[in-house]
């Protein structure tokens, strides 16, 4: 498939040529291409595992060229629309031969299809109106099939193709495997709803469907039906009165709960998945993806944001860094003026003009050029951002997306500083210390044990002083025979002083025998100190 679109190069790399045959020559139309395209459309004709691996690789611009990103970019479902009796097999096997016991009725024309699931509306017994995302036959099979593809190339590239072990490719690989492993987990999406539905308790202005569990499982979802116009269908807006501002605002607010307050949010905010419901009030469908935050990632958001309100761009470099796995190759000055660079000629400007998701996963890009690697999440955000902004300008290309978040940043900074958050911060604090403290003597125990075991030993070395060993070795010679010296002559001179009154003392030449024989070592002593001083390096 590669060699037929003008990779053939690529494959006689990964020594796969032996796989190839003459059939599998690239037209000259093909070999016209770039590289990024190429790639692309072997994707599209490797079916959707590969496609909606190109989509994740389309939101890590600090994993992959930007030449590349806008080729991904580019990739979508191409689904086909399953008869219903090829789907109805998936109901006979999660609910049984007589499945539509459990139904008043069952639409056998799907209202949605996507690479996984195919989604057909129905009717409980007890009237309740109902939505069935149904598990597309197979796929999971398939899905397991094309990964174990993209891990043997994965690492052939690593293996074969040393350029590309900067960009990890078995990593990437490892992150699309658990997305996907989530998304076709239904009972994994049926507990995301639960979730979201738990946040969003006491917000009369959001609609989450309610779910079914006792209907649930990993290849049937069965959930509410959410009565209302999606806002795909811009025209319905208009036709219902409803003003376009007034929509964003509310979704941006829901949406910014969910980042800043509760840590747990949407991950595909496309025009599908929102609803409008009577009483102005928003519905959110599909969950099959979301981001979840720990307290360290929505702080780093918030100061972000407020560095962005502020055009401080050392404090958002910093924030990466804060983020980031420790790297010393952090120039955090060349950081900053690259970010500046990117974001300075935006600033100020609508939604009309520019998208502030993007620019968001520019910087995220430079923060990978500087060495540092950019956590999962952060991604995911960056990229729900541009969802929003592509929603938002179906609705009103003139709304002020950036002005709008920024302005709630304040809010929602006030947010981590509430009584009852700090209360669990300090609490968390206490605990954290409280072990600490209880862990410390146990510890220190078990250090000085280990080093008064006999066979304890620590090993230090400290680069570039290698060449002064020689010298260090030389002096503490030249200092012990100094010693040595010192010692002879001191103990010469006192048994002279004191041969007075010392009793049949040995004597030579009228001296004292042992002082002699002390001058002469410290004098040979000296002779050799000498000579080693003279022949040192």
């Amino acid at each position: 498939m590669f060699a037929k679109h003008g990779l053939r190069n690529l494959v006689e790399k990964l020594n796969l040529d032996s796989f190839l045959s003459s059939n599998n020559k690239s037209s000259e139309e093909k070999e016209l291409l770039t590289i990024p395209q190429r790639l692309r459309l072997s994707f599209e004709e490797l079916g959707p595992t590969f496609v909606k691996f190109g989509q994740l690789l389309a939101s890590r611009p600090d994993l992959i060229p930007d030449d590349y990103i806008q080729e991904m970019s580019l990739l979508h479902d191409q689904v086909q629309v399953l008869d219903f009796a090829t789907i109805e097999s998936v109901l006979v096997e999660e609910f049984g031969a007589h499945w539509r016991n459990q139904f008043q009725s069952v639409n056998e024309t799907p209202i949605g299809a996507a690479s996984i699931a195919q989604v057909h509306t129905a009717t409980l017994n007890n009237g309740d109106h109902v939505v069935l995302k149904i598990q597309r036959p197979g796929i999971v099979q398939k899905i397991n099939d094309d990964l174990n593809v993209l891990y043997f190339i994965a690492e052939l590239l690593e293996k074969y193709i040393p350029e590309t072990r900067s960009f990890n490719p078995v990593a990437m690989v490892d992150e699309y495997f658990k997305t996907l492993e989530l998304e076709t987990n239904f009972v994994v999406e049926a507990n995301n709803i639960r979730r979201m539905k738990e946040n969003f308790k006491d917000d009369t202005g959001m609609v989450i469907p309610k779910v079914y569990f006792e209907m649930t499982t990993e290849r049937v979802l069965v959930m509410e039906e959410l009565k209302g116009k999606p806002l795909s269908k811009v025209e319905s807006l208009q036709a219902m009165g409803i003003n376009p501002d007034d929509v964003i605002k509310k979704g941006l607010k829901a949406y910014l709960k969910m980042v800043f307050i509760d840590g747990f949010f949407h991950g595909d905010l496309h025009a599908g998945n929102f609803f409008i419901m009577p009483n102005d009030k928003i519905g959110l469908i599909d969950f099959g993806v979301v981001g979840r935050l720990n307290s360290k990632t929505q702080s780093a958001i918030v100061n972000m944001l407020l560095a962005l309100s502020k055009e401080d761009y050392t404090r958002l470099a910093y924030e990466y860094v804060d983020l980031a796995p420790f790297s010393e190759d952090v120039n955090v000055d060349l950081f900053a003026k690259d970010l500046q660079a990117v974001i300075a000629p935006y600033y100020g400007l609508t939604l009309k003009h520019v998208n502030a998701g993007k620019i968001l996963m520019a910087s995220a890009g430079i923060a990978a050029s500087q060495g540092l690697v950019v956590p999962t999440e952060l991604m995911l955000f960056f990229k729900s951002i541009i969802s929003i902004e592509g929603l938002g300008s179906r609705i009103s290309k003139d709304f002020d997306f950036l002005a709008f978040t920024l302005s709630q940043v304040g809010e929602v900074a006030q947010s981590f500083f509430q009584p009852v958050k700090m209360a669990n911060e300090a609490s968390l604090l206490f605990r954290e210390s409280k072990t600490f403290l209880t862990a410390l003597p146990r510890q220190l125990n078990l250090l000085f044990r280990k080093m008064n075991s006999p066979d304890y030993h620590t090993k230090i070395q400290i680069d570039g002083l290698g060449n002064m060993q020689q010298t260090i070795s030389n002096s503490f010679h030249l200092l012990f025979l100094g010693v040595i010296i010192s010692s002879l002559i001191l103990a010469s001179s006192l048994i002279y002083a004191l041969s007075g009154s010392i009793p049949n003392l040995w004597m030579v030449a009228g001296f004292p025998g042992f002082s002699v024989v002390g001058f002469i070592l410290a004098g040979v002593t000296s002779l050799i100190a000498f000579y080693n001083y003279l022949m040192r390096d």
